[in-house]
């Protein structure tokens, strides 16, 4: 959802442009449309990563809990917890936490800069 809003409000007359000084249709979507929507597109991946990351059920009702296989954190987490490891699975739950941390400074990180590359008010 968050490449929708950048192709509507794309202004057809740039596209138009490129084509009228010769540009082909892969130089148009390369030299004027990629960069335009690049910062939306990185938001758009690091969210879908970001919400995939607490991914749990879904996961395990796909992908099955095949150990060394389809494990994912949240079950490894559970396995822990268990067998009574409440330090590792504190330092799993913590290293969760930090990756997500990340991902969401790099999210407010790509949104702010597709402010500015947009000219809108950060």
């Amino acid at each position: 959802r968050t490449v929708q809003p950048v192709l509507e409000d794309a202004e057809k007359e740039l596209e138009e442009a490129a084509t009228c000084l010769g540009a082909t249709r892969l130089q148009t979507f390369t030299k004027v449309i990629l960069p335009s929507i690049t910062p939306a597109l990185l938001t758009g991946f690091a969210m879908a990563f970001a919400r995939a990351v607490g991914e749990y059920g879904s996961v395990i009702f796909i992908a099955g809990n095949m150990p060394m296989v389809s494990e994912i954190t949240p079950l490894i987490i559970i396995g822990k917890l268990e067998q009574y490891d409440y330090a590792g699975a504190t330092a799993v739950a913590v290293v969760m936490l930090v990756i997500s941390f990340i991902l969401l400074l790099i999210i407010n990180a790509l949104q702010a800069w597709q402010r500015r590359h947009a000219g809108a008010p950060a």
